[in-house]
């Protein structure tokens, strides 16, 4: 059993059955979230899924990160996939009242993922140009979608400015960030895929955005306001293949 495993009673949603099909870290991870009003993400979310919204409103997130240690669960790493960049525009849905994330866009530095995610997990990846450089505690990211009609770019400077800490149940924080799956809608059946990991450890961020056209280039027009920041170090996730709800 992987230790993971040993530690779910903070989980918000019962386990999955079955056996956990691949591992893989996260590093450096930067959560930028906006509200928007619910009718602004309605039409750009497949009509089976519910939107799952915070005092009335939706949120959609820009998530810059970098993984390591991908592996299958009975096999060793393949090359292409031990270590890349990925940045996420998400919201939050929920199918038969459980909560979990829709992805409007997945970008990655590594063809091989972004062919696996496509095909295995019929997610909407899309191959980019990404780096992440980092001077003390201050990170610098920056991706550039390849051979995409629509510009779909992210550069940013950012850093945590508190201790990390374990946010509330209740708090929008948790509402935000503890999701134990995600949906994709493929030829109107919806699919379900789970991870698990032990609770976040948030730190609140400071972010210098320059460049972040990626939401827009999935049809979501952000507000001009700061987005709610917070950074993870280091996270390892377990992760099981989706199934049929």
């Amino acid at each position: 059993m992987h230790p993971l495993l040993l530690e779910t009673a903070d989980r918000p949603i019962a386990m999955p059955s079955g056996a956990w099909s691949n591992k893989q870290t996260w590093h450096d991870l930067l959560f930028a979230h906006w509200p928007l009003p619910p009718e602004k993400i309605r039409p750009l979310v497949p009509p089976e899924l519910e939107l799952d919204l915070h005092d009335g409103n939706a949120y959609v997130a820009i998530a810059p990160f970098w993984m390591s240690g991908i592996r299958g669960r009975v096999a060793p790493p393949v090359p292409g996939l031990r270590k890349f960049c990925e940045l996420n525009v998400r919201t939050y849905v929920r199918y038969r009242d459980v909560p979990g994330v829709y992805f409007f866009s997945l970008d990655a530095g590594s063809l091989p993922a972004v062919w696996s995610g496509r095909a295995m997990y019929h997610l909407p990846y899309f191959h980019a140009g990404m780096t992440i450089r980092s001077a003390g505690q201050t990170y610098e990211y920056s991706s550039r979608r390849l051979q995409q009609p629509q510009p779909a770019e992210f550069h940013a400077r950012y850093c945590p400015i508190s201790a990390p800490r374990q946010r509330e149940k209740g708090s929008l924080e948790y509402f935000l960030t503890e999701r134990y799956c995600l949906y994709t809608v493929h030829r109107r059946t919806v699919r379900r895929a789970y991870i698990h990991h032990l609770p976040w450890q948030l730190q609140d961020a400071e972010a210098e955005i320059e460049i972040n056209s990626m939401a827009q280039a999935s049809g979501i027009e952000l507000p001009a306001t700061k987005p709610l920041l917070h950074f993870s170090r280091l996270l390892e996730v377990l992760v099981w293949w989706p199934e049929k709800v």
